[in-house]
């Protein structure tokens, strides 16, 4: 069993200290309390101490990186240039947003849905999509739910199923699973049963659900017989239960080779997990999806659960 151990960062923490001046009267020494109170409120009219560049450097790039608009401003996120995305109708969570009705979306998958890779929680998938949908439906109470866990695929998701993602009562799942089979060399036919479980068990729930296929990337493309494999047997998956799939794999394919993206843009050192970069463009692709079912709904067009759209990019 291959394993992909963690790319590990070194997190660099400014704490600049904050000094005061304090006046002494000739002969006088001012009392421990009154110095840390000038230190705790320092003169306005004081300039605080300047932050080192190392320091100032790391909190402009966090500032910048929490904008979905500023961190594409150097590599917009385009979508693919040609093919179709079968992501389906989302009658559910389309018509809750749409009436204003509060909605609960569950992200269940491995280490790319937990956001391994990102710089900061804020900057994983499931986070981005909610601030996007926030920002489109500004009224709206929407709770996005991180259910990743690393190194996880259906064999270890289908025993969490029911405590982590049903018992929430969500409106939509959006289930990242197949990656860790094709990396751990597992039967995708088996894997493939445990998903149909687990999507007949979500659709009974009344959630809408899509699905999520492996990364486009230097480790899983070692095993591109078994990713294909992966990728085929999802898709026949959603077409049989009229769920939507997110082509995550054909999306991020299309980065490197139509739009020329480096791969070290949106995949990380390991060769395996998403960058920042790749977890916004994803979530931001993903949540236009979304916000165009709600489009939908309010236009009135009904589009049948029961029947997947397929939709040019």
């Amino acid at each position: 069993m291959s394993c992909y151990r963690p790319f590990c960062r070194m997190a660099f923490l400014a704490a600049p200290a904050v000094a005061a001046l304090v006046l002494l009267a000739p002969g006088s020494m001012a009392p421990a309390r009154a110095q840390a109170a000038q230190a705790a409120h320092p003169d306005p009219a004081k300039p605080p101490q300047q932050k080192g560049l190392t320091s100032k450097a790391i909190d402009k790039v966090k500032e910048v990186a929490k904008s979905a608009s500023d961190i594409f401003n150097r590599v917009p996120c385009l979508p693919p240039k040609g093919g179709a995305r079968k992501m389906g109708s989302l009658p559910h969570v389309a018509g809750k947003l749409a009436a204003g009705e509060p909605v609960v979306i569950i992200a269940f998958g491995s280490s790319s849905t937990s956001g391994y890779g990102s710089t900061s929680p804020e900057f994983t998938y499931p986070n981005r999509l909610a601030a996007q949908l926030r920002r489109q439906y500004p009224t709206a109470d929407i709770t996005v739910i991180n259910r990743g866990q690393g190194g996880e695929d259906a064999p270890e998701m289908m025993k969490r199923l029911q405590t982590a993602v049903l018992d929430m009562k969500p409106d939509l799942v959006i289930w990242q699973v197949g990656t860790n089979a094709v990396l751990r060399n597992l039967d995708p036919t088996e894997t493939i049963k445990l998903v149909e479980e687990g999507v007949a068990r979500i659709q009974a729930a009344g959630a809408d659900l899509v699905l999520v296929d492996p990364q486009y990337s230097p480790a899983v493309n070692e095993r591109a017989e078994s990713a294909g494999k992966m990728i085929k047997l999802l898709n026949g998956v959603a077409e049989l239960r009229h769920v939507g799939i997110f082509p995550r794999f054909e999306v991020m394919r299309d980065w490197h080779e139509k739009q020329s993206i480096p791969m070290d843009n949106f995949v990380i050192a390991d060769g395996l997990h998403m960058s920042d970069w790749g977890y916004a463009c994803f979530a931001q692709l993903l949540g236009d999806d979304i916000i165009k079912s709600v489009g939908q709904i309010k236009l009135g067009v009904n589009v049948p659960s029961n029947v997947q759209t397929y939709r040019p990019m």
